[in-house]
């Protein structure tokens, strides 16, 4: 791992994030990419008079404040880099993450609390929709020293490249993985024998130096996926959620609609989401 992408908006939760960058940073000896996203209208950066005056000292304001803001103990000794951005729309911090290489973005985020700041649940989704490398949401200031880590998916092939990633990742990092499949009950309900036949076509597929067993997938029960990620990640302490997502169409399988934005949201701990 190369180059991590944090964007920051100066606030605590970004502030979260950096921090947790650091510690993955320290352990990989990555760089790390910070990145403002300013959001000024064209019209102010290019006018004549007050409008481009304006830009410009919102532009160093943003630099001081980048001064101030990396100024942290825990950043000693790493590689930072920090750039400014007029971006407006989050899709484009993956244009980010490949003008610079990226092979993560980690992002603060508030969830649902309905706050005004940057940060916020919809936002967080734009990324977690839109980047094509792997994205670690945080939410609450954190230790990230994490060991147990819950992957939660359908098990079809179409899953096999994002198993690939997770399981490379979290090896780097030294994190156990424990795999998940939830059972709902009525219309996607599936006995245990379609379950553990579609896990084996999953394993079949892996490659030879990445193979596990069936019974390394946990298959859980529950009223709902959300529940079920939830009440799984509680029953084994894990550390971090990871799941797959869809790009536009939103998050892949039985992770469409907004089931996926409430495990991302609602989650406490972080979240790690990948692109199928």
């Amino acid at each position: 791992m190369k180059k991590i992408i944090v964007p920051v908006d100066f606030s605590i939760h970004s502030e979260n994030a950096l921090r947790v960058a650091a510690q993955i940073a320290r352990h990989q000896n990555s760089e790390i990419v910070v990145v403002h996203m300013m959001g000024i209208s064209d019209a102010k950066l290019i006018k004549e008079g007050n409008d481009s005056i304006e830009g410009l000292f919102l532009i160093k304001l943003t630099r001081k404040r980048f001064t101030e803001f990396l100024d942290k103990d825990y950043l000693e000794g790493l590689t930072i880099h920090d750039t400014v951005k007029n971006y407006k729309v989050f899709s484009e911090l993956d244009d980010v993450a490949k003008e610079y290489g990226g092979d993560l973005i980690v992002m603060g985020s508030h969830g649902t609390s309905g706050v005004s700041e940057v940060f916020v649940g919809s936002n967080t989704e734009k990324v977690v929709r839109t980047a094509s490398v792997p994205v670690l949401v945080i939410k609450e200031e954190t230790n990230f020293n994490p060991s147990d880590a819950v992957f939660a998916c359908d098990f079809k092939v179409e899953s096999l490249d994002v198993y690939n990633k997770v399981s490379g990742m979290f090896k780097l990092l030294d994190i156990k993985l424990h795999l998940l499949y939830v059972n709902l009950p009525g219309q996607n309900y599936k006995s245990t024998d379609q379950i553990e036949k579609q896990i084996i076509e999953f394993i079949v597929s892996l490659p030879e130096d990445d193979k596990i067993l069936p019974e390394d997938v946990t298959i859980y029960a529950d009223f709902s996926v959300e529940q079920g990620v939830f009440n799984f990640a509680n029953k084994i302490k894990a550390d971090v959620i990871s799941i797959p997502t869809h790009g536009r169409s939103g998050l892949a399988h039985f992770f469409s609609g907004s089931i996926g934005e409430d495990i991302v949201n609602h989650s406490k701990i972080p979240v790690l989401t990948v692109k199928i």
